[in-house]
């Protein structure tokens, strides 16, 4: 029989950085080998503009209402619901009212653990 073993890292996300992209977007983000999960929090009006990257991304509304623009195609979403989104292609968020949403990405953000997300920084 084969035993593999794996790393096993515990978080605590009341002990991960916060990371207050502009004024109305911050993010918590812990990097696995083949992912990233992410927790947003978005004020009311807050805008992640459009934008696109290689990753697949399954987005989770964990409290708020989020606008979400993918490919052209709209669609909200409140607390509890769900959204996957392919790889490349080009969506945007509009935060309806105050909101957290977890986000799950694969492969792994590197452009945001290179700091490469400048869209990110400059939004609402």
């Amino acid at each position: 029989m084969i035993e593999y073993r794996f790393a096993v890292n515990h978080y605590n996300w009341s002990e991960v950085p916060v990371e207050h992209m502009n004024a109305s977007i911050s993010r918590q983000m812990i990097h696995g080998e083949t992912m990233t999960v992410a927790r947003i929090r978005l004020r009311k009006g807050g805008v992640v503009p459009l934008h696109q990257h290689p990753n697949e991304q399954i987005s989770t509304v964990e409290s708020g209402r989020l606008r979400f623009v993918v490919s052209g195609e709209e669609q909200t979403l409140g607390s509890g619901e769900t959204l996957t989104i392919p790889p490349n292609a080009p969506h945007l968020v509009e935060a309806l009212e105050d909101s957290l949403a977890v986000d799950v990405f694969c492969p792994v953000r590197d452009d945001w653990i290179r700091g490469d997300d400048a869209y990110l920084r400059g939004s609402k």
